[in-house]
């Protein structure tokens, strides 16, 4: 499994909004610049964050987007389903019952399913609010005069 930009650049979104969240709307361009992520990239998945109900948005020029849930609300893994769509290492676990012909005679689907098991709970496990204390722990980005 390897997770695109598109992942990647999610994660990032939320952590920056969260991170930067005074109340006040926070624009893409500023996003952009902390991130070095195009705005045209950003507008994507935002748009995908936002159908999903993960974001809030203000149009106008004091417009932007702010987090609609609590950073401890946003597991990872479901950053992840939203943008990659399935996490499942293997197309025959995409689908809640396995529909595969050779499911119930296949001698290797344990360590497939095993695998799915690892990395959904260890995803789900991992929080924004949980990107946002590490962060801090490390004394990342931090910039109290």
């Amino acid at each position: 499994m390897k997770i695109s930009t598109k992942g990647r650049y999610a994660v990032r979104l939320l952590y920056d909004l969260a991170q930067h969240n005074t109340g006040e709307w926070i624009s893409l361009k500023d996003v952009s610049k902390r991130q070095g992520i195009s705005i045209k990239y950003l507008e994507q998945i935002v748009r995908q964050l936002s159908v999903c109900g993960y974001l809030k948005s203000l149009r106008g020029p004091r417009g932007g987007y702010q987090l609609s849930k609590k950073p401890s609300e946003y597991t990872i893994a479901d950053v992840l389903e939203i943008t990659e769509g399935s996490i499942a290492p293997v197309a025959c676990l995409d689908d809640e019952t396995n529909q595969c012909d050779r499911y119930y005679d296949c001698p290797t689907i344990f360590i497939w399913e095993g695998l799915e098991r690892v990395v959904r709970d260890y995803l789900n496990s991992v929080t924004i609010q949980d990107i946002l204390d590490r962060a801090a722990a490390k004394g990342g980005n931090d910039f109290v005069i």
